[in-house]
């Protein structure tokens, strides 16, 4: 099984701040991040067309599907994690900005986890999910 795993530094203070490891054969990318308040675990499940984060300070799911004109393709967005381990400073141009709608969560069914595939059940099952939209920077 290919594998790479990626350090995320915080580009000030460069501690590690993260981890993104990518599964070239299952089509899916885990992001950790452990900064506090802001900690979160992210799946890109591109098999099945999703991304969900969930947020640990708020105990909740994010869902978005994913759109090939906003979100990098499993390769593109494994150069970028490259190029931010490798280099100190990577600008990328590509920030996706999502809106939910506060009160409209729901627990996840059979349904849903077929839908969103077994990675994003396994990362999210008993929290409340939220459906993103993309929308422009405000």
């Amino acid at each position: 099984m290919k594998r790479l795993t990626f350090t995320l530094r915080d580009p000030i203070s460069n501690y590690v701040t993260g981890t993104m490891t990518i599964h070239s054969e299952e089509h899916i990318v885990d992001v950790h991040v452990r900064s506090g308040v802001y900690s979160s675990d992210t799946i890109f499940d591109y098999t099945h067309g999703y991304i969900a984060t969930r947020l640990f300070s708020r105990n909740a799911c994010f869902i978005m599907k994913i759109k090939k004109d906003i979100i990098p393709d499993l390769e593109e967005i494994g150069r970028l994690a490259f190029e931010r381990e490798t280099m100190r400073d990577v600008y990328s141009p590509n920030n996706v900005w999502a809106q939910f709608q506060p009160g409209s969560s729901r627990l996840g069914h059979f349904n849903d986890w077929l839908l969103y595939g077994k990675h994003i059940e396994n990362l999210c099952t008993g929290l409340p999910l939220y459906e993103l939209v993309a929308t422009e920077r405000a």
